[in-house]
C-alpha cells in the first residue's frame, strides 16, 4: 500500500510537470491547446490521484480483515488498470494523430502570421520558443518571431514530430508500468481475500 502511495504521487506529479512545468508549458494560457498531448496526462493525474486513494482503502482492509474493502479496493485497482492501459495504448497508437494535431495548429498560426505581419502572433511565438525551431522549408518568412538564440534553421513541423513523439512515448511507458503494478496489487488483494475466508471457514 506504500507503494501504491508513492506510485499514486510519482504519477500526479509527473502529469503535473509535462502538463504545467515541461516542453508544452507555455501552451497553458493559449486558446488553442493541443487537447489530444494533454487527455493522455489528465488521465495518468486522475488514476495517481485514485491510487492514492486505493492505497488508503487496502490498507484499511487488510488491517481490518475485511473482505468487503478487499474488494473494493481490487475493484477500484480494476479500474487504474483499464485507465492506464487505455492512456498506454492511445500514447503509441494515437502518437500519429496527437502530432499532427500540433502541426495543424503550428500551420494554422504560421498562415495566420503571413496574412497579417503587422499584428503578430502570440501563438507562433510561442511555438518557436517551445519547440525550438523557426518555420517550415524556410526561417526567412516569420524571422521576427523567431528566438534569437536559436543557431541554424531548424524545421518547426520536424521538431514537433520529434518532441511529441518522445513525450507520448514516455506517458506510454509510464501507463504501462502503472498497469504492471496495479495487476500484482489485484493478485495480492485476491489472495489476502481468500486467506481471510479460509481463515473464517477454519475457525
Amino acid at each position: 500500500n506504500l507503494l501504491f502511495w508513492l506510485a499514486g504521487s510519482a504519477v500526479i506529479g509527473f502529469g503535473l510537470w509535462f502538463r504545467f512545468g515541461g516542453t508544452m508549458k507555455d501552451f497553458s494560457s493559449e486558446d488553442k491547446s493541443p487537447e489530444y498531448f494533454y487527455m493522455g496526462l489528465y488521465v495518468l493525474v486522475g488514476a495517481g490521484a485514485l491510487m492514492m486513494a486505493v492505497g488508503f482503502f487496502g490498507c484499511c482492509g487488510a488491517m481490518r480483515e475485511s473482505q468487503c474493502v478487499l474488494g473494493s479496493f481490487f475493484t477500484c485497482l480494476l479500474v487504474i488498470f483499464a485507465a492506464e492501459v487505455t492512456t498506454g495504448v492511445f500514447a503509441f497508437i494515437g502518437k500519429g494523430v496527437a502530432i499532427r494535431h500540433v502541426q495543424t495548429m503550428y500551420e494554422e498560426a504560421y498562415n495566420d502570421y503571413l496574412k497579417d505581419r503587422e499584428r503578430g502572433n502570440g501563438t507562433l511565438i510561442t511555438f518557436h520558443s517551445t519547440f525550438q525551431c523557426c518555420g517550415k522549408e524556410s526561417s526567412e518568412p516569420v524571422q521576427p518571431t523567431c528566438p534569437k538564440e536559436l543557431l541554424g534553421p531548424k524545421n518547426c513541423i520536424d521538431e514537433i514530430e520529434a518532441i511529441i513523439s518522445v513525450k507520448l512515448q514516455l506517458i506510454g511507458i509510464v501507463g504501462i508500468g502503472i498497469a504492471s503494478l496495479t495487476i500484482f496489487g489485484m493478485i495480492f488483494s485476491m489472495v489476502l481475500c481468500c486467506a481471510i475466508r479460509t481463515s473464517r471457514d477454519v475457525i
